[in-house]
């Protein structure tokens, strides 16, 4: 297979990290060298092989040669050169081989002693090991090795040949042997270490190449989210009037047809309203604004409370639902939990079309709650899709009764904030069990019951101001808030509301602000305003239909109620009186 052809730049690299291996590894046999040759001269002139004054002459030159290497080899690191930069550095490492092979090369001549065969093999095979130790130093950048390696050996070889005997004539033809095979040695090594280098470059280059494909596929999600987000808001919008609309019609005298509209109407707002909240959930959860409050709580009731929501649905199917009783108690968030449970739970009955759930527990080192099913199942290739957003089995037609797709998504986002381990197993057309494992109590504690919601109770009137941009909203509102016998003043701004208050007689019992407003404004800064100008902190109900989690995130961390669009009448009533409750009223 014939590789791909570098660039220039990434041929540059190449060569590059072969200069660098030079300066890299060339110290410990720079040293080592050094190190061997007083030793050698050393003993040649022990045996009187050489005289004292050579072999001082060897090793001064022989030291020279180092201290320069070394001085060369820290200028480098210290350079710290740009790639583009290797040649002029790779000159220096051939200079400075030729000067360091010289001197053992010719030096070595030097320590020949013609009448002593053996000291001369011994100072041939001294520097045939030098040369073969250089391999791992100067082979990195192999012109820099050949020249070391010729001007060790070349000399030895013509000075054994010019001799003329046999016993020099075998030591030349050894010495050329060793020159060729450690040229092949090295040549080998020199391919072992580009090839390393190219497969490191590759390897870079996929690394790159899926950096860059993740940033695309999180700029992609972010984008979709900011659709989706803005998308939500705008549909929003009109289904929030509408809410408001339907809320006043409903309480004025209708007859029966009408009366039975009005219902069907306000039911279909509902089934808006939770596939709104669905998404609202996902941002939730992405903004990182919900926080686990982990609590000990009996688990039993729980899970009754959640199978009996069931039972209706159950009874249509015709299947059945059983509960196994567990008396243990567990310490998590409860609310949460239960959200989680729901939708399995939930899940479990939609996709179960005959047979039955079981929901039980396992004793253990921790508790694993189980929803067992014996319905229609999920392939192998889709049980990590299902945990997708907008993802859903057998609902091609995207029937919206089945629901949006985000149930499981939500469960995934929940079981992690309550570091709950969850486990699958499913078999096409004998169903599935979804596991959780959850944290065993200590202590008893009082069972969790949900919240029932405040009663809808007669309110007292109220002087309230709404803020919102829209006209068909401001007017909604005003209908809704004045036929429950509240005094209510809309504007479309901070501005047009400050202008009002300039013909107020008594300080505003509420607030009810829009959060994104015209021009830049949003709600919280004009509740802010508006709370200045009376010197009071008025209680204030922040709606919005924003659902990306930087706009989440202020939302909570300001000092107002939120709520999220559409408003249903009902909760904005009970928030009222929630949060009117010790503020005497004022007209």
């Amino acid at each position: 297979m014939q590789k791909a052809k570098m660039s220039p730049q990434r041929l540059d690299q190449l060569r590059a990290e072969q200069v660098a291996g030079f300066y890299r590894n060339s110290t410990p046999g720079t040293a080592g060298g050094m190190i061997v040759a007083p030793i050698l001269s050393g003993l040649l002139v022990y045996e009187k092989a050489i005289s004292f004054g050579v072999a001082a002459i060897f090793v001064l030159l022989l030291a020279s040669s180092t201290v320069g290497r070394l001085a060369l080899i820290r200028s480098y690191k210290k350079a710290e050169p740009p790639a583009k930069d290797w040649r002029r550095w790779a000159n220096f490492a051939i200079v400075t081989a030729l000067i360091g092979g010289s001197c053992w090369g010719l030096g070595g001549l030097f320590l020949m002693d013609p009448g002593r065969p053996e000291y001369q093999f011994m100072v041939l095979m001294t520097c045939a090991a030098l040369a073969a130790g250089a391999i791992t130093a100067f082979g990195t950048y192999l012109p820099s090795y050949y020249c070391n390696l010729f001007t060790i050996m070349a000399p030895g070889c013509v000075w054994s040949a010019l001799q003329g005997d046999a016993l020099h004539w075998t030591y030349a033809i050894l010495d050329v042997i060793w020159v060729v095979v450690v040229a092949v040695l090295a040549n080998s090594f020199s391919k072992l270490l580009i090839d390393s280098l190219e497969l490191q470059f590759a390897n870079l280059d996929l690394a790159n190449d899926l950096l860059v494909q993740k940033e695309f596929a999180e700029a992609a999600n972010v984008a979709k989210s900011r659709f989706l987000a803005s998308a939500s808001h705008d549909l929003r919008q009109p289904v929030h009037a509408l809410g408001m609309f339907v809320g006043a019609l409903r309480d004025r005298p209708l007859d029966e047809v009408s009366g039975r509209l009005v219902r069907q109407i306000q039911n279909s707002i509902g089934t808006l309203d939770s596939l709104f909240s669905a998404i609202l959930d996902i941002s939730r959860l992405d903004a990182g604004v919900i926080e686990s409050g982990p609590q000990a709580f009996a688990i039993h009731p729980m899970l009754e409370r959640i199978c009996r929501d069931e039972i209706p649905e159950i009874d249509r199917k015709g299947i059945e639902l059983r509960l196994v009783h567990c008396s243990l108690f567990v310490r998590t968030d409860p609310v949460l939990l239960e959200r989680v449970l729901r939708n399995l739970v939930s899940n479990a009955v939609r996709y179960t079309d005959a047979g039955r759930v079981v929901v039980g527990c396992r004793r253990g080192a921790r508790l694993s709650v189980q929803v067992w099913d014996s319905g229609r199942g999920i392939p192998a290739d889709q049980q990590d899709l299902i945990f997708q957003e907008f993802y859903q089995i057998g609902n091609s037609e995207r029937d919206r009764a089945q629901g949006l797709g985000l149930g499981l998504a939500i469960v995934r986002r929940l079981t992690r904030i309550l570091d709950i381990p969850m486990q699958m197993q499913s078999r096409v057309a004998r169903g599935s069990v979804f596991k959780l494992s959850i944290p065993v109590a200590a202590e008893r504690s009082v069972a969790i019951e949900p919240s029932q919601g405040l009663p809808a109770v007669a309110q007292a009137s109220r002087f309230i101001l709404v803020i919102d941009d829209e006209v068909e909203i401001q007017e909604g509102m005003k209908a809704l808030l004045t036929g429950w016998g509240h005094s209510v003043v809309t504007a479309s701004s901070c501005a047009e509301m400050l202008e009002y208050a300039t013909a107020f007689i008594t300080t505003p019992s509420l607030i009810i602000s829009d959060y994104r407003l015209r021009n830049g404004e949003d709600g919280i800064l004009a509740i802010e305003r508006l709370r200045s100008e009376f010197n009071s902190d008025i209680p204030a109900i922040l709606i919005t239909g924003d659902t990306t989690p930087d706009r989440i995130r202020d939302a909570v961390i300001s000092d107002c109620f939120l709520m999220h669009k559409p408003v249903s009448d009902n909760r904005l009533r009970a928030s009222i009186a929630k949060l009117t409750a010790e503020v005497p009223g004022r007209l």
